[in-house]
């Protein structure tokens, strides 16, 4: 059965950071997990008591809720190898 990803990221409005961040991780799920993916906004300025549940103390943070264990990329995603890895989604290069 193929992997489910479930992400979750947070911003706080459409400020320029969300925004790329928000493309950044689209363009990344497509290009390595496509189909497989859920991809769920949170706009804290909206839903503020959210932020707790993750425990988001900055904005843009990116966490991967599925495969566990969660993971937290705070920033707006630009730099794809960072994100990759930290996402695990793909291998750490020696």
């Amino acid at each position: 059965m193929e992997k489910a990803w479930q992400l979750r990221l947070y911003i706080a409005g459409e400020t320029p950071k969300s925004v790329t961040a928000l493309k950044n991780l689209k363009k990344y799920c497509e290009m390595h997990l496509k189909g497989q993916y859920k991809i769920e906004v949170i706009d804290l300025l909206v839903k503020p008591q959210l932020a707790e549940g993750d425990q988001i103390f900055a904005i843009p943070t990116l966490v991967r809720k599925v495969p566990e264990p969660i993971r937290k990329i705070i920033g707006d995603l630009s730099n794809e190898e960072k994100v990759l890895v930290g996402l695990n989604i793909v291998p750490i290069k020696d």
